[in-house]
């Protein structure tokens, strides 16, 4: 199944100066959702163009773009791709892959619930599903930094990841 960017999103939240969180989404992404009779043998795999960082503020997203973090004109995408889908009861499941930013392909787990499934009003085949999960910037070189005066940081490591996806039948 492949996801439907009409009908997603792939967003992320940071903490800005310890004290207010900022949200951003990629605005081109793409994906795919193989289930297997036998949940151990699914895949699910997905990339995001760096370029399309949005955050409603056009001077962050130019620096976000930029060398100082994920350096949109050299590594122009973000790449998941799993390793391990876990069932863990009802909608819920555990997905562990490999995230690829900036050349940098630590191991990640996410929690994902299965929202739905059903068919469209055109007859295609659809689930919905909800991927959560927070990882340390850090972790993919994403390490620019700015100290605050009176104590903190400018920008957060913790990034909270929240991906949406209907995914139709290919």
């Amino acid at each position: 199944m492949r996801i439907d960017p009409a009908h997603s999103s792939v967003g992320f939240e940071v903490k800005h100066m310890t004290i207010a969180t900022v949200r951003g989404q990629f605005r081109e992404f793409e994906g795919t959702i193989e289930a297997a009779e036998d949940p151990s043998d699914s895949r699910a795999w997905g990339s995001v163009r760096t370029a399309s960082i949005d955050t409603g503020n056009e001077d962050r997203d130019n620096h976000l773009r930029s060398p100082d973090f994920f350096d949109a004109e050299h590594d122009p995408e973000a790449r998941f791709e799993s390793t391990r889908l876990e069932p863990l009861g009802g909608a819920e499941w555990r997905v562990t892959g490999n995230l690829t930013i900036k050349d940098v392909t630590p191991e990640v787990t996410f929690d994902a619930t299965v929202q739905g499934a059903g068919e469209d009003p055109w007859g295609n085949e659809r689930v919905g599903v909800a991927v959560r999960g927070s990882l340390d910037r850090t972790d993919f070189g994403l390490t620019w930094q700015q100290a605050l005066a009176k104590g903190g940081m400018l920008v957060g490591e913790t990034v909270k990841i929240q991906v949406d996806a209907s995914a139709i039948r290919a």
